[in-house]
């Protein structure tokens, strides 16, 4: 079964609204999944995910990608063409792991394939990526029913969490709210249950994974509505999801960090500057002491804030050092959103004196 309960740094398969670097647009963005984690043990094995029935012919779909190489532009072309055939190879393992009842390695691959479709902008391959995603997890979900196991179960919550991220990648509003307010409230009324039930009946940890389960159904919807500007309920979604990550997996844990750097951004986007200053703060300092991982984007956001504070020597500062992290991270789309600050920063400075 499809394991979530770590609350990774990336969170789900498919990003509904990506990492946010100094304040920018947010982006979509791929992230993979399939990680092992508490709560996984004891789950159901896993059944035929339907055999791949009902997911569209994969070779009817490749053929999407085929182009002609136009010969005034040959070399670009012959790099894109071999992109576009590791793409091609990537969706037919995928497939492959699908029929194989490998629906585990069947997303990390696809995972792959999106992330090289991302890089190369290829439209078509995202879209069949998404689609054949889709399909997996509507099979295994559907197989897992048909055995018998209840919708409250935190597996089929999982499966259904990362459904409601891939129609909120394609922004299909309808679905993706949908599929949130269905994990969310069903997640609310059986912890709510749960809550006084004795220990030998459920341990303390298998209640701890409920719990960040919500958490993490908080997270994905809220980086949905903060990037479809939603922002005052993405803000009360992302103080809900980090209150369950400080409670549960403490205040400097990476992912409580970057639970705090979204709810900072949320609140600069509403022009909260203050109140997203000191949540940024925060954040920096706590992941300048556990090295985190993502420590360039959180300074790239709080270097944003300082910005929007009229604070340019500091938020100047800021990303310089942000700009040492992407560089020593290899981070090169961060790299060059930091460079393109510290641009419009100079420029702007220029014109104050």
């Amino acid at each position: 079964m499809f394991r979530l309960l770590r609350w990774r740094l990336g969170r789900t398969l498919l990003r509904a609204a990506g990492r946010r670097c100094g304040g920018c647009a947010a982006r979509l963005l791929p992230e993979r999944a399939g990680d092992t984690g508490p709560g996984a043990e004891g789950r159901p094995s896993r059944g035929t995910p339907a055999r791949g029935q009902g997911l569209l012919p994969l070779l009817a779909a490749l053929a999407w990608f085929s182009r002609p190489a136009a010969a005034a532009e040959q070399s670009e072309e012959d790099e894109t063409d071999e992109v576009e055939a590791e793409i091609i190879q990537l969706l037919k393992r995928a497939k492959l792991s699908i029929m194989k009842d490998e629906p585990e390695a069947a997303e990390l691959i696809l995972h792959d394939a999106l992330r090289l479709a991302y890089q190369s902008d290829n439209k078509k391959a995202i879209s069949y990526t998404y689609d054949l995603a889709e399909q997996l997890f509507k099979a295994t979900m559907s197989y897992l029913l048909g055995g018998g196991m209840k919708q409250e179960d935190n597996a089929i919550i999982e499966i259904s969490l990362k459904l409601a991220s891939i129609y909120a990648a394609q922004n299909k509003q309808e679905f993706a709210l949908a599929g949130y307010e269905f994990c969310i409230s069903t997640l609310e009324e059986k912890i709510e249950r749960e809550k006084e039930l004795a220990e030998d009946t459920m341990s303390v940890e298998e209640k701890a994974n409920t719990y960040l389960l919500l958490g993490m159904c908080l997270d994905s919807c809220a980086r949905y509505l903060l990037f479809s500007r939603q922002l005052s309920q993405a803000q009360r979604m992302y103080e809900r999801a980090l209150q369950i990550c400080q409670e549960i997996q403490g205040e400097r844990h990476p992912q409580t960090i970057v639970l705090m750097s979204d709810l900072a951004t949320t609140l600069d986007a509403q022009g909260h500057f203050e109140d997203a200053y000191i949540y940024m703060q925060k954040a920096s300092d706590l992941a300048r002491e556990i090295n985190h991982p993502e420590l360039h984007m959180v300074l790239s956001n709080l270097a944003a804030i300082l910005i929007h504070r009229e604070r340019y020597t500091q938020a100047k500062e800021i990303f310089q050092e942000a700009l040492k992290q992407a560089e020593l991270k290899r981070d090169e789309v961060s790299v060059q959103h930091i460079r393109e600050e510290l641009d419009e920063l100079s420029r702007k400075s220029r014109l104050l004196t």
